[in-house]
């Protein structure tokens, strides 16, 4: 604590990317300012006006101090993060998926309560996951130098005998935790798988591997997709784990599908009936809220729509900030995201070694996903999923993960080095030409 304090004093205190480091203090200032002007529901329900603001303030504190404990921790530890966590995060999806503990809250069983705190198991599966994939796919890989054309080159590839390896633990891995978080949080599940993925293909596993297990997935996927059409709901809701699946398929059906019994409702009611359709309502108040900004935004504080949709603080907080800031202040509420990814990609660029890198594009490609999700759900372009707007969305667990995840990346960024010198990485294969992995005959 200490040296903390000296550190502050003397200004050294915010250390590693200052790039990241404005982009987090911009997110956290929307946030404040955001969910105070979206609470209106929750006072209205019981509190204080400032309530909601505070607590986010809280929050954000709290993980600021987790910033700064975990940025100064060497990358090289994080190492040994995933065979505490993951264990962890098995045992608890096991116990509120499969077993139905935890906190029943809108027909699920994401949460996990400890006296008075509250946090979601799927939240620490992510971080866990993640760093285990980083972990596999640097174990199981290596890099050599060769001279072609009298030009040095690096070819990165698998270790001698392991093509397969990492392809099977790290697959076997995620579908285990994803099959898990899926029973109660589909969006979540589909969206760390998503990024497990991307992050194999950065980290050489063999693209035909990979072009199979997700061709098996999407085959399974449209045989269980085709039975959740045929199978009635009420016989799905019996099936353990398959409830959400309804859910997820009335969204899906008002979304993108015509429904003519539906249609015919909607004939015989109102446009202010239609409005106020509990099935409807959540999507078209964020839709309105966008509609009302009128390009140049109504001006913080200002918005109309908070006081009608739910969540408005946080699965719609975007569509607020649509209303209150205008194209332009959604547009760089967007960018932040967008330049948190670039200063990832750059600071696994300066990595010597393989696992930083990859732990670096691992969590900050699934702070940006997340982000894009609700942006998506927010303006009306994809179902609504639940997904929070990472660091701006009220919330507990999600901040103190998202922090984590951005100390993490200042930490990789304050032990990254430059690298002495800019070879193009290729790949390998027996008779000298390029390839994806190392052979025998290539590493002969």
């Amino acid at each position: 604590m200490g040296r903390i304090v000296s550190d502050l004093f003397k200004g050294n205190l915010f250390k590693g990317d200052k790039g990241v480091w404005m982009i987090y203090f911009f997110l956290c200032m929307i946030s404040l300012v955001e969910v105070y002007s979206a609470s209106s529901r929750l006072i209205f329900d019981g509190g204080h006006h400032w309530g909601p603001m505070l607590s986010q303030a809280i929050f954000l504190a709290v993980g600021l101090g987790l910033i700064l404990f975990i940025h100064r921790v060497p990358c090289k530890y994080f190492m040994l993060f995933p065979f505490v966590l993951l264990p962890v995060a098995l045992i608890l999806l096991l116990y509120t998926a499969v077993f139905g503990g935890g906190s029943d809250i809108n027909e699920t069983h994401r949460w996990v309560s400890i006296g008075s705190i509250s946090f979601q198991p799927s939240e620490v599966a992510k971080a866990a996951l993640l760093m285990a994939t980083a972990v596999v796919l640097a174990k199981t890989q290596t890099e050599r130098e060769e001279f072609v054309h009298g030009q040095k080159r690096k070819v990165v590839g698998a270790i001698k005998g392991k093509r397969y390896l990492a392809f099977a633990i790290v697959g076997g891995s995620a579908m285990i935790i994803c099959g898990l978080i899926f029973l109660d949080n589909v969006s979540t599940a589909m969206m760390l798988f998503l990024v497990v993925v991307v992050m194999m293909f950065i980290g050489h596993v063999p693209t035909d591997l990979l072009l199979k297990g997700i061709g098996a997935l999407v085959g399974i996927g449209l045989i269980f997709a085709s039975l959740a059409l045929i199978v009635p709901d009420n016989a799905l809701q019996e099936i353990p784990g398959c409830k959400r699946v309804v859910t997820v398929k009335h969204r899906l059906m008002r979304k993108f599908v015509s429904d003519e019994k539906e249609d015919a409702k909607k004939q015989s009611k109102s446009d202010i009936q239609i409005l106020l359709d509990d099935k409807n309502s959540q999507s078209t108040y964020a839709n309105v809220a966008v509609a009302n900004s009128n390009v140049i935004g109504l001006g913080p504080g200002n918005s109309v729509e908070r006081d009608f949709l739910q969540h408005a603080e946080s699965d719609f907080i975007y569509a607020i900030i649509v209303e209150e800031m205008g194209v332009f202040g959604a547009a760089f509420v967007a960018f932040l995201y967008l330049a948190l990814l670039i200063r990832a990609g750059r600071i696994a660029q300066q990595c010597q070694s393989f696992f930083p890198a990859y732990l670096v594009l691992g969590f900050g490609i699934m702070m940006v996903l997340q982000a894009f999700v609700n942006m998506c759900v927010a303006v009306g372009l994809f179902p609504v999923t639940g997904q929070t707007l990472p660091l701006i969305s009220k919330g507990g667990t999600s901040i103190i993960i998202t922090s984590f995840y951005v100390g993490v990346i200042l930490s990789v960024s304050r032990y990254a080095e430059k690298k002495a010198e800019n070879a193009p990485i290729v790949e390998a294969v027996p008779d000298g030409e390029t390839s994806e992995y190392y052979t025998d005959g290539a590493m002969s």
